[in-house]
């Protein structure tokens, strides 16, 4: 089979009036922004295609460059966006043209785990009965809370609740696309593409499959041709055979802000000493604090947020390679990156498709998962995917319920409280200046992206790290363990928490190296014995 080459405008043209469109990116890495912008430029002018449903994985474009979904957010042209995150950052840049279409109900808008929506890809490409999962039950992906809905446009149901096999499982129907649109980096005169220059490969395969499998058609921007036969076959990501149109974009960037980089494709390695140790700051603090939780071989899960720092301090702090990093857009190994560049790894040992990354983070593969939170309530849920008052700073789920479902261990951190806080570390010490004028700590959080009812029920180990402070999930809920020096902790942690909490009897200070600029001889616990913990999730 040969594909066609054409122009981002043709392809434009073959998107039909209600078709469902599945878009293979995450947020500005491997975004096939010339297409997407192609087909809002033909809404604009032309008033069609309309009514689409469109299928977003993992979030496509953000707000700082490369525009994603955004060249789509017109009304008329969206009628059901249904994505594992959506476009975010600070609330000082303007909101994205899709969260206002969100909030304004102009869009009937879904929030899926990422790792579910490629089942679905993968379960519509076999002709299978629709997803059948225990992740996210408990959560608000649960029919029995919110069931992913994001708006109240959101009217359908996706997900519902049943019974098999004497126990409770969520099943979302398949949702089969009319339109593939993917990409990659080389394409051959018949259509297979290859990735050599994409920091991920994300979920072209599935994608592309179940839209072949539906009778539909798949379009791959690429950014450069070469003849037929010159692509040795292991490097042919996508076959020739799920591949019907191509379309050639010379100047698509490698994500946002990063025309090209070799070290992030695996093409070349950035010796250990190019990576800047983080300035010391509180931030610091938490991230080495985090780090403390990790066990010599372990395989650790790294999320957004503070918790993205712990791979650079454990490089200044010569532990580099003590534990394997797992990213869910597919890298294995060597250095996490941060920024614009986040779910992409330098120096990466492999570079798995994010599907097969789900189904080993869905099944707990992973020894540790450092995660981020908003907020946390009494029962040790934890919000990470929606703020009633600024929905756009956050992006929604992606894979953090993926992660945490059967994850054995869970680090969240984060700062106590949020809204004006202005404190320092002072001689080794803590100092409050000016608390914030909202304590994370809440009696229920506003969107449960992780079940503390349902982690205690499996038996996870759960730890809250902060600035002033480390708490643990316990039967009894959550458990002070450790504070910062120079903390108060009636003043500064009960008084300023919405959720009961308990002082453990043999409450610690924390470590006071953490407090210190000088890199503080981490060491990390020793080898975990896996077995009963592997036995017990099996159960």
């Amino acid at each position: 089979m040969t594909a066609q080459h054409i122009t981002p405008q043709v392809a434009a043209g073959l998107i039909p009036d209600a078709a469902v469109v599945s878009v293979s990116s995450s947020s500005g890495l491997n975004c096939p922004d010339r297409v997407l912008q192609a087909i809002g430029e033909r809404f604009a002018k032309n008033g069609g295609p309309r009514g689409l449903t469109l299928l977003h994985p993992i979030a496509a474009g953000d707000m700082y460059g490369i525009k994603g979904i955004d060249h789509l957010a017109q009304d008329g042209l969206i009628r059901t966006v249904i994505a594992g995150s959506y476009p975010s950052g600070p609330s000082s840049l303007p909101t994205p043209l899709i969260w206002q279409m969100i909030v304004e109900d102009r869009v009937a808008a879904y929030n899926v785990p990422s790792g579910i929506l490629y089942d679905m890809h993968r379960d519509a490409a076999a002709r299978r009965p629709g997803v059948l999962t225990q992740v996210g039950i408990d959560t608000f992906v649960d029919p029995r809370r919110q069931g992913c809905r994001m708006n109240a446009a959101a009217r359908d149901d996706i997900v519902r609740l049943v019974d098999f096999d004497g126990q409770e499982w969520l099943h979302f129907r398949n949702i089969p696309p009319d339109v593939a649109i993917v990409r990659g980096t080389t394409a051959d005169e018949r259509g297979n593409i290859s990735v050599e220059h994409e920091g991920a490969v994300l979920g072209v395969i599935d994608q592309a499959l179940a839209a072949r499998a539906n009778g539909g058609i798949v379009i791959a921007q690429v950014k450069r041709l070469t003849t037929e036969g010159s692509i040795p076959p292991h490097q042919v990501h996508l076959p020739s055979t799920l591949v019907d149109y191509v379309v050639v974009d010379p100047d698509q960037p490698q994500a946002t802000e990063t025309p090209y980089d070799p070290a992030i494709s695996g093409e070349v390695r950035r010796p250990l000493e190019s990576f800047d140790p983080p300035p010391f700051s509180l931030d610091k603090v938490i991230a080495r604090r985090a780090a403390m939780e990790l066990a010599e071989g372990d395989v650790v899960n790294l999320g957004f947020g503070l918790s993205a720092l712990v791979p650079e301090v454990l490089i200044e702090e010569g532990l580099h390679g003590h534990v394997t990093w797992s990213i869910e857009q597919g890298a294995v190994g060597g250095v996490p990156l941060t920024g614009f560049v986040f779910g992409c790894s330098a120096n990466a040992e492999a570079i798995m498709q994010s599907p097969q990354q789900f189904t080993f983070f869905q099944g707990g593969g992973a020894d540790c998962a450092l995660l981020s939170f908003l907020e946390v309530d009494g029962d040790g849920s934890v919000n990470v995917s929606r703020l009633s008052t600024k929905p756009h700073v956050t992006a929604g789920v992606g894979g953090f319920i993926d992660i945490t479902a059967h994850g054995r261990k869970l680090v969240f951190s984060g700062y106590f409280s949020a809204g004006g806080l202005k404190q320092e570390v002072a001689s080794g010490a803590l100092r409050i200046e000016q608390d914030g004028r909202f304590t994370k700590f809440v009696e229920t959080v506003q969107h449960v992206t992780f079940s503390g009812r349902r982690g205690r029920a499996l038996g996870q180990d759960v730890v809250f790290v902060t600035e002033r402070g480390v708490l643990r999930l316990t039967e009894q809920g959550l458990v002070l363990v450790e504070i910062a020096p120079g903390v108060d902790a009636k003043r500064d942690i009960l008084d300023r928490s919405q959720a009961p909490i308990t002082v453990a009897t043999d409450l610690r200070v924390m470590d006071p190296r953490l407090f210190r600029p000088e890199p503080m001889a981490l060491q990390l616990q020793p080898t975990r014995n896996r077995a009963p913990q592997l036995a017990a999730a099996a159960q």
